[in-house]
């Protein structure tokens, strides 16, 4: 008589073998495993918590800096007036050109952005990047800076050409099809929303330069 023989439970040997590869993979780290989308909402970052650091701009072409003072306010929680950025960014040499990074009546270098906010103890790095990679960054807590053309954002004529204004990007709504952003050019421009379509074509201008912190 042939003994008894009990086949192995396959689907319990596969769930052995899964959970030991899951196991595996969180100590020693898998970079081929998928990664979920945390955002499930469509929107990514936060304009509510944002809006409370922006401020309207008094002086002409200090966008960039009031683009850093509201950055500043959203990591630290510390409120840096237009004065105080102006004066700072005044005694920082510039890394594009000789002088200091602000001086009234001139624009601001796209590349002396990080720098200024180096001064006040936040890395950053100046990319050229895509909406996907704001939208991770926006995810991740992380602050974003924009250089556009404002004659698109705000619907105006005029040069359209190339890249003149900075803006935060507080979020980008992918169902909705919007961008928000914090926009010390214009009295509105708390939580300014606009188009995906208006926001693109805007940034393409600065070739979709972006200050993104780390």
């Amino acid at each position: 008589m042939a003994p008894d023989f009990k086949a192995p439970d396959f689907k319990a040997s596969v769930a052995r073998v899964v959970g030991l590869a899951a196991v595996a993979c969180s100590l020693l780290g898998c970079p081929y495993t998928a990664q979920a989308d945390p955002n499930t909402s469509g929107m990514h970052g936060d304009p509510g918590a944002a809006a409370a650091y922006w401020r309207y701009q008094k002086q002409d072409r200090d966008c960039g800096e009031m683009a850093v003072a509201d950055v500043i306010g959203q990591l630290t929680g510390n409120e840096i007036s237009e004065e105080e950025i102006d004066g700072a960014a005044g005694n920082i040499p510039s890394s594009s050109h000789a002088g200091p990074i602000y001086a009234p009546g001139n624009r601001t270098s796209n590349r002396d952005l990080p720098v200024l906010l180096a001064h006040y103890g936040i890395a950053s790095d100046g990319i050229k990047t895509d909406r996907p990679a704001l939208e991770r960054a926006l995810d991740h807590s992380r602050k974003v800076i924009a250089g556009v053309n404002n004659r698109i954002l705000w619907d105006e004529g005029g040069d359209r050409s190339r890249e003149n204004h900075f803006v935060v990007v507080t979020g980008i709504d992918t169902r909705g099809a919007m961008v928000h952003l914090n926009d010390s050019g214009i009295k509105a421009g708390r939580d300014e929303q606009v188009s995906l379509a208006t926001f693109e074509a805007a940034w393409a201008t600065s070739g979709n330069f972006a200050v993104v912190t780390r």
